[in-house]
């Protein structure tokens, strides 16, 4: 993990992966009763490849992991969105921190997604997870703007929630 150490990008952020409590009763079922609700297991074969939602680490290989489909932008407005995620089986810790950005996203290409409270999307933009923290700062200069949603560039799914660490005070 790194933290936001420069002045340019002193917004203070947290990133929070998923709550595991929608996923548990789906750990215990078998291939053909998730396949039924449209839904995968995977053993991890490669490292990085399988990025959990909950606490958003790459799983380790051999692990299994569930490929879902989320909700995760429910507003009822045009903005409102499912896709793809990956679950890690038996994932209870969410991942939850200030100033800090998890390697699974350092990792990759992301589109970051500014919303106002009532879920309409006021800006948008992709970078390399490097350098994420000018761009929350940048779309967090926007007062209009009440939270960001991460997604992976490249497959389109949802990674994490990002919110003012201040307004969560």
């Amino acid at each position: 993990m790194v933290f936001l150490t420069t002045p340019e990008n002193s917004m203070d952020f947290r990133i929070t992966g998923l709550s595991p409590e929608p996923f548990l009763p789906f750990f215990f079922l078998s291939d053909a009763e998730l396949a039924a609700l449209g839904m995968r297991r995977y053993v991890v074969d490669q490292y990085p490849g399988f990025p959990d939602r909950i606490t958003l680490e790459d799983a380790p290989l051999g692990e299994t992991v569930l490929l879902v489909n989320h909700v995760c932008q429910p507003a009822m407005t045009p903005y409102r969105a499912c896709h793809a995620i990956f679950v890690r089986e038996g994932a209870t810790q969410v991942y939850d921190a200030i100033n800090q950005v998890p390697e699974s996203m350092r990792r990759r290409l992301l589109s970051l997604r500014a919303y106002c409270a009532d879920g309409m999307m006021l800006d948008a933009d992709v970078v390399e997870g490097t350098a994420i923290e000018a761009v929350i700062a940048r779309l967090f200069g926007n007062a209009d703007v009440s939270y960001i949603h991460v997604h992976n560039a490249k497959r389109g799914c949802y990674a994490a929630r990002i919110d003012r660490a201040d307004s969560l005070a």
